[in-house]
């Protein structure tokens, strides 16, 4: 689990994207960021968090966030779970799981008994300054959205 809370400022990052781009947490200073790691493209945790994301892509971004994902898929696998499923936005490919460990999210995980290392799924929700606003252990991966915006109007 993340040893990051709210109020700490959140770890600078440098990644590629799916389309080879470089992003760098400096890419969104003056934006809210939407950073969610998550554990594998195409399951179906991943999958139904992805597209709740995409399907309220635009309102949003009409709010003033952008999203960027992480997971420690390749570049290849991003590329395709992006064009399968038409996501917007950046997903950075951390196969040496840099990022993921930066943010505390890469870590011991038990399933059935049988204890492997993993991706803890966690949301953080940046401010302007790239401050952490909110954490996100528990993400209900079909109403992330819905979950984040219920919690940043409060």
């Amino acid at each position: 689990m993340t040893h990051l809370i709210e109020g700490d400022p959140a770890p600078p990052f440098e990644g590629t994207n799916q389309r080879g781009n470089t992003i760098k947490l400096s890419d969104f200073k003056g934006k809210k960021l939407i950073l969610y790691f998550y554990p594998k493209d195409n399951t179906a945790g991943c999958t139904a968090e992805a597209c709740n994301l995409r399907d309220h892509y635009q309102e949003l971004i009409e709010k003033g966030y952008a999203i960027v994902g992480v997971s420690p898929d390749t570049l290849k696998s991003h590329q395709n779970f992006a064009g399968k499923y038409n996501l917007p936005f950046p997903l950075i490919a951390d196969p040496e799981k840099k990022i993921l460990n930066d943010y505390g999210v890469w870590g011991e995980k038990k399933n059935y008994g049988r204890v492997y290392l993993g991706v803890h799924r966690t949301t953080f929700v940046l401010d302007e300054n790239g401050n952490i606003l909110k954490v996100y252990t528990k993400v209900r991966t079909k109403e992330h959205t819905k979950q984040i915006l219920k919690d940043m109007e409060e």
